[in-house]
């Protein structure tokens, strides 16, 4: 996506498909008051809705709706704005959009208007993508954190950051530039606070956008274990309806079971997968070969374990093939048969539950165990609605602190890290942002915004 010629007119249906009541084009450009007068048959007053009639280019009417016009710089995308809105029929969208192009404007590509926003300066790009967040929110929690991002709080963590390191900066490059000048030497016990305390303040920043990254894919949480033990049941229980077979057959799961739940907002996929076991069924293998495939994408495993026999020699070798920065909780189920009580045990940094898939018991500590994995908190307030580019910018800049604290006796080292840490936070909100990457994230925004 090129960057928007200054007299483009772009215009698009911002509305979703199908039928509503109110359909709604957009169109955004520079001096739309020719255009405005040409479909309204005159300029309606800014900033107010105005009823008239949508006229074709023989002065017939398409529609009869409400418009408003934004003159430049006071619009969503800081150019002229003209919305019309209209009854939400396809066929009347389309006649509307039809003589938008004829009058001049093209038809706008995906997130074409969020990006001219962006090149406005009307928002960051932290922000615009916080837009197409807050339009996919597939939770009202996941909805509160993209409006968060939105409003810039997430921006201002980032931004309190940079400015952060530019005052660093300034001390170390004074020392560089200046050498003859009488300015202090750079003071190295200042500079080992500052550090210390913009390390910690970005591993916490990274920490939030880490939980909050759960919001939009969800925490993927692997059923393992031996065969018949009720892997199946606990997902059935979980989802509260009977998605996966349940019999008293070993192996009767020959392949991976998916569904996201929500427990507090926070969407779980838990994928129910093959009992593991050495196996000469074909069949059986494959679906044991897909079992480690998803242990080995996913994000947390469930290690399923009958409560009458506990931890077998068969678990230990599952438990020993496992990936050692997998999260891991083992579930006992089936205490209805043996008699005993639901529990959590955490010893260690690892955690023990005792269930029953059949009558539901202990399933509300299973329930906030995956909370605890996803590292919810209960209001969700301190999380950001983080994307992979943004923790990798935030996890890059932290590398280049800590390579900073290790050359920091060596002044030219020290200030070039510096100088790649703020690099790295900066392409979050957009100020170090290529061309192509701004294509590759507009691009998947719907069309109209």
């Amino acid at each position: 996506m090129s960057r928007p010629a200054d007299a483009d007119l772009i215009a698009a249906i911002a509305t979703a498909q199908g039928r509503g009541g109110i359909g709604v084009v957009r169109i955004s450009g520079k001096h739309l008051a020719s255009l405005a007068a040409s479909i309204l048959g005159r300029v309606p007053s800014p900033r107010r809705a105005t009823r008239a009639n949508f006229l074709d280019r023989n002065g017939h009417a398409i529609d009869d709706g409400i418009a408003v016009y934004y003159p430049a710089p006071a619009s969503y995308t800081g150019e002229d704005v003209l919305e019309l809105q209209g009854h939400g029929g396809p066929v009347v969208l389309q006649m509307l959009l039809r003589r938008s192009l004829e009058l001049g404007a093209r038809l706008a590509e995906p997130g074409e208007f969020t990006r001219r926003a962006f090149l406005n300066d009307k928002l960051d790009l932290a922000q615009a993508e916080g837009v197409a967040d807050l339009i996919d929110a597939a939770t009202e929690v996941a909805a509160r954190c993209a409006l968060r991002s939105l409003k810039g709080e997430f921006s201002a963590v980032i931004d309190a950051l940079v400015q952060q390191l530019i005052e660093l900066r300034m001390l170390v490059e004074a020392t560089l530039d200046f050498p003859e000048e009488e300015i202090d030497p750079l003071d190295r016990r200042s500079a080992r606070e500052r550090l210390a305390r913009l390390r910690a303040e970005i591993d916490q920043a990274l920490s939030r956008g880490r939980r909050g990254s759960v919001l939009r894919s969800g925490l993927q949480v692997v059923l393992a274990g031996a065969p018949n033990v009720g892997k199946s049941s606990l997902l059935n229980r979980l989802a509260g309806e009977e998605l996966a077979i349940v019999t008293e057959i070993p192996g009767t799961t020959r392949d991976t079971v998916r569904q996201t739940i929500q427990i507090e907002g926070v969407p779980i996929n838990v994928i129910d997968t093959a009992g593991l076991r050495e196996t000469s069924d074909r069949i059986e293998a494959i679906g044991i070969s897909r079992t480690w495939d998803a242990i080995g994408k996913a994000d947390a495993l469930l290690l399923v374990v009958d409560a009458a026999d506990g931890i077998t020699e068969r678990d230990r070798d599952i438990i020993a093939r496992l990936p050692n920065k997998l999260a891991r909780v083992v579930v006992f189920n089936k205490i209805d048969l043996t008699g005993g009580e639901p529990r959590i045990v955490q010893s260690a940094g690892e955690t023990d539950l005792w269930v029953s898939a059949r009558s539901g018991a202990g399933l509300d500590y299973l329930r906030n165990t995956l909370l605890v994995l996803a590292g919810w908190r209960a209001t969700g307030e301190d999380m950001f609605m983080a994307r992979e580019r943004h923790l990798v910018a935030l996890g890059a800049a932290a590398d280049c602190l800590a390579r900073a604290e290790a050359v920091i006796d060596r002044t030219e080292l020290f200030a070039e890290e510096l100088r790649l840490a703020q690099a790295e936070l900066s392409s979050i909100v957009g100020a170090f942002t290529a061309d192509d990457l701004l294509g590759e994230i507009f691009s998947r925004f719907c069309i109209g915004k």
